[in-house]
Parts: structure tokens; sequence; C-alpha cells
């Protein structure tokens, strides 16, 4: 090889360091998929590794690796082939993910960055995945990166609502990589069925297990919000959460019935014997106006998010607010129905605005005196 044709050939490679892989984030020469680069008479020869036969990634790859190629001088076509990772090269990749960490939660780690909401309900029925899904986009616009966890195991609805039914994560070994929709990466148990319909009958030990795979098993990336879509009640995952994620806080859903108060005061206090912050209530289908004569009308009762938030503030001897009201809007059932979010389908309907209230007083904390130098007088 001439000093010409290898510093093309360097060329090449580094512009191959340029194509990100689209799953995992990262260059594809950091992943070691590049496997081979030759370059002759025009003709630039590459081998990639993909980490596993039937990647679903294969089309864009293979054309951005094109790009990517046919960009550097000297280069007329590319002739690329594809294969596959070896167990050894496929270990590295995870490794590699996890920062050379053997497998743990990223988010328990000290050094973590990523806010873990839990949201909660005393009872189903109340909108708790619906609030969580549009809370999620609403976060993905305004430009944060999200996670959502369906960790409501049984009940596990979210897949339906992110428009992502039937798909299923790519994996890696026992590794795997969340599905993405909305700008959201989104993990649910339903993806891990053979069928949709097949029920899921865990008890306690296996449930705190399965939580805690799906929380460590998944490459999450650097994620502003994490958001889990708990079951409704005080069961088994309610308190491995608190086990396996200590730092992660609790916003917790009701209705404007005040009968629902009660139920959901009961979310609430197992987040407060486990120590977990309760960030506040979120009251769903709440007033909406009469679209005759714009008057509120109060579809399922009042009264219920402010009854709910005052029994917390009973309970952990401090305020917790109603944080928002979400109005009943017809739109955001259909946009759970056919997986369209009412945040994304329509930002400018009540719901979506009261979503982005919601997102702005959740991400704006409290300024604290920590840190800050003070002056005192001895």
């Amino acid at each position: 090889m001439s000093d010409t044709s290898a510093s093309a050939v360097e060329a090449i490679r580094a512009a191959l360091a340029t194509v990100i892989d689209p799953e995992l984030h990262k260059p594809i020469t950091e992943l070691g998929m590049v496997d081979s680069v030759d370059l002759l008479n025009g003709v630039a020869k590459l081998t990639i590794l993909l980490t596993i036969p039937g990647c679903p990634m294969r089309e864009r790859l293979d054309r951005d690796i094109r790009s990517a190629t046919l960009s550097i001088d000297g280069v007329k076509t590319v002739d690329l082939t594809f294969g596959s990772m070896n167990e050894e090269q496929r270990a590295n990749v995870k490794s590699i993910m996890r920062g050379g960490r053997e497998k743990t939660i990223q988010f328990a780690l000290p050094n973590s960055l990523t806010r873990v909401i839990g949201v909660a309900s005393g009872k189903g029925g109340v909108g708790k995945s619906s609030v969580t899904v549009n809370l999620a986009v609403a976060a993905a616009r305004a430009g944060l990166k999200v996670g959502i966890l369906d960790a409501d195991v049984y009940g596990h609805s979210v897949p339906r609502l992110m428009g992502v039914l039937g798909q299923r994560p790519t994996s890696i070994d026992q590794f795997f990589i969340p599905v993405e929709k909305y700008g959201v990466k989104v993990v649910s148990m339903e993806m891990f069925k053979p069928e949709r319909s097949d029920p899921i009958a865990y008890r306690g030990p296996l449930l705190h297990r399965v939580l805690e795979q799906l929380l460590s098993d998944a490459y999450w990336g650097d994620l502003d919000l994490l958001l889990l879509d708990l079951p409704p009640g005080t069961g088994d995952i309610a308190i491995s959460l608190g086990q396996l994620l200590p730092a992660s806080e609790i916003l917790v859903v009701t209705t404007p019935q005040v009968a629902a108060a009660e139920v959901a005061e009961r979310a609430g206090r197992i987040a407060h014997q486990l120590k977990q912050q309760i960030l506040g209530v979120v009251e769903n289908m709440s007033d909406v106006p009469c679209p005759h004569c714009g008057e509120p009308m109060s579809i399922f009762g009042s009264g219920g998010g402010e009854e709910t938030a005052t029994r917390l503030s009973n309970l952990v001897g401090g305020e917790v607010k109603l944080l928002a009201q979400i109005p009943f809007d017809s739109a955001l059932r259909e946009g759970g129905d056919n997986g369209h979010p009412i945040t994304l389908a329509n930002p400018e309907a009540l719901a979506s605005r009261a979503f982005d209230e919601l997102l702005t007083k959740l991400i704006t904390r409290p300024r604290s005196l920590v840190g800050v130098p003070l002056t005192l007088h001895t």
C-alpha cells in the first residue's frame, strides 16, 4: 500500500468515527464495529460488525457509512460488507456502554444526575399512565433527555399510549436498548412477552427482580429525567422502587372526586414510610369549560386534588402542593388510543398547557443555601 493510499485509509477511518450508532449513540469506531478498511483504485472496501445479525438499524448505518466514506477524496465507490460480532466483542460493547462498571443500576449511583420520579396512584382508572406519557413527551419537547419505565407489570399500557405496540428492544445478550419514540426512551414488561395477551403472574420476590433487571439491563444513556409508571396501590413494586432507588421522588395522581382522596393518600403514605420525597399531587380529569357557555363543568366532581394535598401535607408535616389540574379532554383519551399523545398532537390544548406548567414546576427546584457563603458575625 502506498503512502497516499495509507493516508486515505486513515482519512476514511476518521470519517467513520463521525458515524454514530443510532441506538447506542456512540461512534462506530469506539464500539469496535469497524473490522477492516481498505482502498484500491478508488474502491473503499469496508467490513462493519453489527452487534447482532438482525440489527434493525442496518439500513440507516449503511446509508451513514456510505455517505461518510464517499466524502473522502479518492473514494469513488464503497464496497460495504456487514458481519456480526462474536461473544467477546459484544461483551466489550457492553463494558463500554456501562463505563467499565459491572452490571448496576446507574440511577442509584451517587454521581447520577438523573431525576427519577415515580408516578403513583391509590387505585387504577385515574389516568396515571396518561399523565406519565404526556409529561414525558412534554419534557422531551422542552429539550430534556427522558425515559419511561412502565413498571405497572400487570396493567402495562405505556406501549399503546406511546405508539410502540409490538416493538421490541434490541438485545445484546442480557443487555438491551430501549425503544425510542417522540424523543422518549421506553421500556415495558410487555415488550418481553411472547404474546401481548399473555398474562403476567409474578409474586413479590420475582417482581423485585423484574424491576431490578429492567433498570440495570437497559442502556438508558444519560437521562435528565426517568419516569416510572407505577402500579396502582401500595404493593411490591412501590416498595421495591424505594429500596432500589432511595433517591427517587413520588408524584401522586388522583381525580376530582373527594372520595378518591383517601385512596390516593395511601400511595403517598407508602412513599413517606420509605423516606421518598413526595413532589406533589396531580388532579386528572378536572373541570373543563362548557363548549356552549364557557362555564366550568365538574364532570368527575371537585376538590379531590386539594383534599389529597391536604391529607399528604398533614402526613409529612410540611406542604404538599396540588401541582396541576389536568382538564378532562376527550382528545387526551383519543391520543392514548392511537399512540399520539395530546402534548404532541395539540400543544395548544388546555390539557397540553397544563402538562407544560406541571413540567415547569417539577424541574424548577427551590433555591438552596448549599454552597452559598454566609456572612456570620460572632
